[in-house]
């Protein structure tokens, strides 16, 4: 007799696991312990332990104090809006990226809007959040002239606030020390000056984003700092900071501006806000043929830069990585804690780290 056809069942392991724990609590009218559900389910302990805080996290099941489960009426799935600083910026499509992995990871739905480096369209964004009824609020929002009138909309509609790098009232602040990064960057720069050129500096420029505020510009003063701390023989009339709001052709005209003033010649450490900046600084030292003269360090970590500095020959010497790609599983969680009532830090800051041409290079040597 020809042999019977096997029919095939296409079934995944673990999901069928899950539902066979989902079903146990379900048929259980009391909490039940984890040794419960490994003794009636035959499971793996390692195997029940990670369902049942899944399932704690996706909302389905709650975990007591004294660690019993028991099953919950499934809630409204939540619902985060988040803001983005500018799609054009490289740092911005990073942290949006992150964002929305962790957002589709962790079953949150995400409402995103772009404010285009635009205070009346960060306004109009965050109308459209309350319209939406969102549950929370994600803010990558730069202008600190308008993050009082944004705050306060998501005040009135009583939506939890979360301010990415740029504080606003009554918000939950995530992101830099901004302080701290500048301090990074100018100690790279005070480094190299006392490596290549012997401590002889004529001149420091910060390169600013002044409509992000005091908090942004503090990556300026940290930077400053640091510099006068290890080239103690700088006075402050070395010191000079020019406009660049964050962006590469605002930063490319105003060096562009201190080159024709300033003679070549002399050594210039440049710390900029952002890697975008620091590469409008880059273009400008580039096309006057002075790119010899200076030491530019900036913020971000973003492609660009990198490939610069893997050249090494380029007058970009170094940059603080924010580590964008963290951003969004700590913001999601931030968010769902924030939801679930739990008490949260008022200022969480990511960790940050120094990218240098010899860093990259020994990345690439152990590949």
């Amino acid at each position: 007799m020809p042999k019977a056809k096997i029919k095939r069942l296409y079934l995944i392991p673990i999901l069928s696991k899950a539902l066979d724990v989902l079903e146990l609590l379900e048929q259980n009218h009391a909490p039940v312990t984890l040794e419960d559900v490994y003794q009636e389910t035959k499971i793996s302990k390692t195997s029940v332990y990670r369902i049942l805080k899944t399932l704690v996290h996706r909302g389905y099941v709650a975990q007591a104090q004294n660690g019993q489960y028991r099953l919950v009426s499934r809630p409204r799935r939540l619902r985060f809006g988040f803001a983005v600083q500018s799609a054009e910026m490289p740092f911005s499509q990073a942290v949006a990226q992150s964002v929305t992995a962790a957002a589709a990871a962790s079953g949150v739905e995400l409402l995103l809007l772009d404010n285009r480096f635009d205070p009346d369209i960060a306004i109009q964004n965050a109308e459209e959040f309350v319209e939406k009824r969102v549950d929370l609020v994600l803010e990558f929002q730069v202008e600190e002239a308008v993050a009082p009138r944004v705050a306060h909309i998501f005040k009135k509609a009583d939506i939890p606030l979360v301010a990415i790098d740029v504080p606003h009232p009554n918000a939950t602040y995530f992101g830099v020390d901004n302080f701290e990064v500048g301090y990074e960057a100018g100690a790279l720069l005070a480094q190299y000056a006392q490596r290549k050129w012997k401590s002889k500096v004529e001149r420091v420029i910060g390169v600013g984003f002044s409509e992000a505020g005091s908090f942004v510009q503090s990556r300026i003063t940290g930077a400053f700092d640091a510099i006068r701390e290890r080239l103690k023989e700088i006075t402050p009339g070395h010191f000079l900071q020019i406009e660049g709001r964050g962006m590469r052709e605002a930063s490319r005209l105003a060096m562009n501006a201190f080159l024709m003033a300033h003679q070549p010649g002399q050594h210039i450490l440049v710390a900029a806000a952002t890697d975008s900046s620091a590469l409008g600084v880059l273009d400008a030292v580039r096309q006057a043929g002075r790119e010899g003269d200076f030491a530019i360090a900036g913020q971000d970590c973003i492609p660009e830069v990198l490939e610069e500095m893997r050249t090494g020959k380029s007058a970009i010497i170094g940059t603080i990585s924010h580590e964008a790609e963290s951003y969004g599983p700590r913001l999601v969680q931030l968010g769902i804690a924030l939801l679930r009532g739990y008490t949260v830090p008022p200022y969480n800051y990511i960790r940050h780290r120094v990218v240098t041409p010899e860093i990259l290079d020994e990345e690439a040597a152990e590949v």
